[in-house]
């Protein structure tokens, strides 16, 4: 068996090949070419591989599982931690990999199928629009607070402003100049954002109607379809995880942690790990609590000890708590009956 690290970059990738005694047999840089690959290991047999995680290296995966090589996509933070270096150079990283390849001490991530992979940037196309439509909302809620009484009262007679009759209370101001170019210029923002959100819908609608753990998620309070979708997708499989302890630190929802000596100080929560999952479990809280009166005791008791912020993320890690059971368990949520 050869052992083969890649050192992996946009344009090129530096690799290293290994054998079983751990002898370089091959060493160089490639360009990110399918020919160029097949060139360098012409004549090559038995061959194992290893690539760090990042933005593009999935692309160099697909290419070497359509050689038939088997390849592993390791942890880019834990490899750094096991091999540190003081001198960091492509030819040395890519020994590195391979050398732990071949010893067995690779920290592997999990390794999402291609049709993973499409879904996942769709939706986290998708979820990136409404985090900046909720942007332009805030910014329209802090235009309108600094208006003159009998527009904010106006205002405030419509229900929800981000309706259609909310756009036309809202287009219909008597702002002044300047900040009624400030409103247009918001208002064209956000409807644009719709027009793309709603351009995922068909997506969304399918991957629901696929994904078993969507259509679960979807009875916990907070989780619309949308959300639903996403968190199906960003787990993939539930049983990757050993226990919740590993699902929340892989949502980066779990405290930050010093300890010397006797005594341990527990700080803000790490946010490392999925943002996308951590974004969904945190935008599920407000309408979770309106729909759950046991979510909802639990934030108001936790808001009193420790504050609002603490007690957001509280709920969301018992959200991903939630979702974690159901899952392993096959079965929908049961809400607490008053």
């Amino acid at each position: 068996m050869n052992y083969m690290g890649i050192d992996h970059h946009k344009q090129y990738s530096h690799i290293t090949l290994l054998d079983e005694r751990g002898e370089v047999v091959k060493s160089g840089r490639v360009a990110n070419l399918r020919r160029e690959l097949e060139d360098f290991l012409y004549g090559i047999k038995e061959v194992r591989a290893v690539v760090e995680a990042g933005r593009s290296s999935y692309t160099m995966v697909d290419v070497l599982d359509d050689l038939g090589i088997s390849t592993t996509v390791a942890h880019p933070k834990e490899v750094r931690a096991i091999a540190k270096a003081k001198v960091k150079t492509d030819e040395k990283d890519s020994y590195k990999l391979a050398h732990l390849l071949r010893t067995g001490y690779i920290p592997e991530v999990y390794k999402r199928s291609g049709e993973n992979r499409s879904s996942q940037r769709v939706l986290r196309q998708r979820a990136f629009y409404v985090g900046k439509q909720t942007s332009v909302k805030n910014r329209l809620r802090a235009l309108l607070a600094q208006q003159r009484e009998e527009i904010r009262g106006e205002a405030a007679r419509v229900e929800n402003l981000f309706t259609e009759k909310g756009m036309r209370v809202l287009v219909g101001l008597a702002l002044p100049e300047r900040e009624e170019k400030m409103m247009g210029a918001l208002l064209k923002t956000y409807r644009h954002l719709e027009e793309r959100i709603s351009e995922t819908n068909a997506l969304v609608d399918d991957l629901y109607g696929k994904l078993p753990y969507a259509r679960l998620i979807q009875t916990v309070p907070g989780f619309g379809k949308f959300l639903s979708v996403l968190v199906a997708t960003e787990i993939a499989d539930i049983g990757r995880f050993a226990d919740v302890g590993q699902f929340h630190a892989y949502a980066g929802v779990i405290p930050s942690t010093h300890s010397s000596g006797e005594r341990s100080y527990h700080g803000k929560i790490t946010k490392e790990g999925n943002r996308w999952l951590r974004w969904a479990a945190v935008e599920a809280v407000w309408p979770a609590i309106r729909a759950d009166f046991d979510l909802q005791r639990y934030y108001e008791r936790l808001k009193r000890r420790k504050g609002a912020n603490s007690a957001k993320v509280a709920t969301a890690r018992r959200l991903l708590t939630i979702i974690y059971r159901m899952l392993k368990e096959g079965r929908s949520y049961i809400p607490y009956k008053r």
